[in-house]
């Protein structure tokens, strides 16, 4: 059985008091098993600790995120040399990721502490900005790397390669690539496949292409996947995990690969992925 956690690091959504309220009994509950609790700036409970998000990943044994899937997604990019493991409870809508309902909460953690749990370890992908020769600008994501346009932007051209062979110039309103994991996010809503995380692949969708011959296609999840922006005097941002956007200028090529490092999700209740697909997305209903 692993040992219990010491440390647990509370991310909870901001702005939603019955989040707050669910993080100020979580943390009663884990305090009195005499854990250290942490908790971020701003947030003032009880015998916690106040801590940064980086803080929490680099210390804690065990983050619980209360609220959606982009309040775990906004600690899961910051994965680094340990691995993170990441308890999601849902107060948000879908809740692909966070699959612990708020009456489910407080059982789920006494699970985790029974040792009665099992990790579900996802992929990331590193994503690096090429301008000049020099590197501007690096992070992982979890979900997807979208290159878009804004809204008043034309059609942009997007070269791309695959483990330095040439594969298509996207003409697009962009290029979303993805983990299994992001599958059923943005990459979904722009026609691509429904992928299970236990595959290892990496997926290309592009975002209203402007020819009916460019598909999403998957690749091996070990590829190197870089794209070369060709969009003069137009606003193009590349978004990570939809959480942080990075001003791209004609010529940067964007990196992305497999990173090292995986976000090891908590699960307590059995679910697996084709009943969460079931439950989610209704999937097979008619």
């Amino acid at each position: 059985m692993p040992e219990p956690p010491r440390i647990v690091g509370l991310v909870v959504k901001r702005n939603r008091a019955e989040a707050a309220a669910l993080a100020r009994v979580v943390a009663a509950r884990l305090i009195a098993r005499r854990v250290e609790v942490l908790v971020e700036p701003g947030m003032e409970i009880d015998g916690a600790r106040s801590a940064d998000k980086a803080s929490m990943v680099a210390d804690a044994d065990l983050l619980i995120a209360l609220g959606g899937d982009g309040t775990l997604l906004s600690v899961a990019r910051l994965v680094a040399d340990r691995e993170l493991r990441v308890l999601g409870v849902n107060l948000g809508g879908l809740g692909f990721l966070t699959e612990v309902s708020t009456d489910e909460a407080l059982p789920a953690i006494d699970r985790v502490f029974a040792g009665a749990f099992q990790l579900d370890r996802r992929t990331t992908l590193a994503v690096r900005v090429r301008r000049g020769g020099a590197i501007v600008a690096a992070s992982q994501v979890l979900n997807d790397a979208v290159i878009n346009k804004s809204a008043l932007a034309r059609i942009i051209d997007l070269r791309t390669s695959v483990d330095g062979e040439y594969l298509c110039v996207y003409k697009a309103d962009g290029l979303i690539v993805a983990t299994p994991t992001g599958s059923t996010a943005y990459s979904l809503s722009a026609g691509g496949p429904v992928v299970s995380p236990r595959v290892g692949v990496t997926l290309l969708s592009p975002i209203c292409p402007h020819t009916l011959t460019q598909r999403p296609l998957v690749v091996s999840e070990s590829a190197l996947v870089e794209v070369e922006l060709h969009a003069p005097d137009q606003d193009v941002v590349l978004t990570l995990d939809g959480q942080e956007g990075i001003a791209l200028v004609d010529g940067d090529v964007v990196e992305i690969a497999k990173s090292p490092h995986a976000v090891a999700l908590v699960r307590t209740g059995g679910r697996g992925f084709l009943s969460v697909l079931r439950e989610k997305l209704h999937w097979g209903e008619r």
